[in-house]
């Protein structure tokens, strides 16, 4: 996780106390940066744990410290770091009461801990957190390829699903739902076709965040992602979450994406080539060369016939009656269903 004040007041090198806004500790910090203009709002971005000495301030003024204070939590700081014993010797308690009053965390740097060693504990706390998240996306990158390879594409949503903390759902070309993982979000998953209908509409990759897609309190945040190379998606990847995605899972999910779509892209690509291969064998049956489209292929259609065949179509003439209540004939018998209902065995004992 990323570093808070907490962890830095926790921090046994950096010898912190907190003198006001304790409720606040546990709010991430983004970077700690040293400043002693009296208005650094304007350089702010919200997130970092300011360090000043008030050189130019009055800090023992409390309607300046009140004014102060408050524009600082208008523009996002998490935290005031004050180092006492320089020009002043103490915190003031102006300064303290309007921290207090604002509920910002006001930390008292002593004169020992330089600046420079807060920043370097936040900046060292930062890139571990990164380093971390890094370790956890390659390592879910690994499990997700190797569940594509051996069970795809359920096994892939069973593992972004476990990563996630959540539930992943897939959708083909049409919008329509084809699996999901675990199987209780089968319902919430077949709520979003709606959605997924609106995102097909866009150019690919297109992704979009939605609301909970049941009403009964869950609060799933949702994430939907086409999958495909072209502008058309040939399919969509929906993943729910009780929260906004970290480094690690956002990881894991671009990877589940990149894998889906290289599934969805390789099975087009392998249905186009049985289809040129089945058009290509049939023109070799129809040719008289049975021998070379047995070789052609090979066990991909079990065995070819080797003599010819005749094919009988059966039709009903009136899609209202049962097959062969119209006294069909073959081979100058009535045709109807017998005892199972089943009017297809009865037509294979008079052929045979």
């Amino acid at each position: 996780m990323p570093p808070t004040l907490a962890s830095l007041v926790h921090h046994s090198a950096l010898k912190l106390t907190v003198r006001a806004g304790t409720d606040g500790l546990d709010v991430p910090v983004r970077w700690a940066h040293a400043s002693e203009l009296a208005d650094p709002v304007p350089y702010m971005e919200g997130g970092e744990l300011l360090l000043i000495t008030a050189l130019k301030l009055d800090a023992e003024d409390p309607e300046t410290m009140r004014r102060y204070v408050k524009r600082l939590v208008g523009a996002g700081v998490v935290g005031l770091g004050f180092a006492v014993g320089v020009n002043y010797e103490d915190v003031p308690e102006a300064l303290v009461d309007a921290a207090e009053g604002e509920g910002l965390p006001l930390l008292e740097v002593p004169r020992r801990t330089p600046f420079l060693a807060i920043s370097k504990a936040v900046s060292a706390a930062i890139a571990a957190d990164q380093y971390r998240a890094v370790t956890a996306g390659f390592a879910a990158q690994r499990e997700l390829t190797k569940q594509a390879l051996n069970d795809a594409p359920e096994g892939l949503l069973a593992a972004l699903a476990t990563q996630l903390d959540g539930w992943a759902a897939l959708y083909d070309a049409s919008g329509a739902l084809v699996a999901t993982a675990p199987e209780w979000a089968g319902r919430r998953a077949a709520r979003l076709t709606a959605d997924v209908e609106r995102l097909r509409e866009r150019p690919a990759p297109a992704s979009a965040v939605v609301g909970s897609p049941d009403g009964d309190g869950g609060g799933d945040r949702v994430e939907l992602h086409s999958l495909g190379t072209g502008r058309r998606p040939r399919a969509a990847l929906a993943v729910g979450t009780a929260a906004a995605l970290g480094t690690a899972e956002r990881y894991a999910v671009h990877s589940a994406i990149a894998l889906l779509t290289l599934t969805t892209e390789r099975s087009r690509s392998l249905h186009a080539a049985e289809q040129r291969l089945g058009a290509a064998v049939l023109r070799m049956l129809l040719a008289g060369e049975p021998d070379h489209a047995r070789a052609v292929a090979g066990d991909l259609y079990g065995e070819l016939l080797d003599a010819p065949f005749r094919m009988i179509l059966a039709e009903s003439t009136s899609a209202s009656k049962p097959f062969g209540a119209d006294a069909s004939l073959v081979a100058g018998r009535p045709l109807s269903a017998d005892a199972d209902g089943d009017p297809l065995g009865q037509l294979a004992e008079v052929v045979e």
